[in-house]
C-alpha cells in the first residue's frame, strides 16, 4: 500500500475522538518540510514532506499525528549539526591555515563550535598544545 494514499482527515479524526467521548477537540493540519524526532536512546529519526496534525485537546495536552509520505530516515548527531549550520569552504580553509590542522580537522571543529571561527581556531590551538606536553 503506498502511504502518499493516506490524507489526514480532520472529520474522520473527529468522529472518532467523539466516539471516544473526547469532544471540543481544535485540529491543526498542514504539509511540514521536515519533522525531526530525537530518540532518549541518541538516536534520530528525519521525516521529510510529512503530513501533520495536532490535536488540542480540551485538558490543554497535544497530540501529533505525522503521516510520513516518504519514509523515516536515520541520521547521526552530526549530520543534524551539519545541517543546521553552514560551514563554507572559505571559514574551513582559513581555520586549517591558522591553526595549522587537516582541512577534516578544521571542518570538525567549526561544526563543534557552530560555526564558530575563533573558538574553533582556539579549540585547535589548546589541543595541539595540550598534545605536544
Amino acid at each position: 500500500m503506498v502511504l502518499s494514499m493516506f490524507r489526514i482527515n480532520v472529520n474522520d479524526i473527529k468522529k472518532q475522538l467523539k466516539r471516544l467521548g473526547i469532544k471540543n477537540v481544535d485540529v491543526e493540519t498542514f504539509e511540514a518540510e521536515e519533522v525531526t524526532i530525537l530518540r532518549q536512546d541518541g538516536k534520530t529519526l528525519r521525516i521529510e514532506t510529512p503530513q501533520v496534525a495536532i490535536l488540542k485537546m480540551p485538558n490543554g495536552t497535544a497530540m501529533l499525528q505525522i503521516i510520513a509520505t516518504s519514509g523515516i530516515e536515520e541520521v547521526s548527531q552530526q549530520e543534524i549539526t551539519t545541517m543546521s549550520i553552514s560551514i563554507s569552504e572559505e571559514d574551513i580553509q582559513l581555520v586549517a591555515e591558522q591553526a595549522g590542522v587537516s582541512l577534516e580537522e578544521a571542518r570538525k571543529a567549526l561544526v563543534e563550535h557552530k560555526g564558530d571561527i575563533a573558538a574553533a581556531i582556539l579549540a585547535l590551538e589548546r589541543k595541539k598544545a595540550s598534545s605536544s606536553q
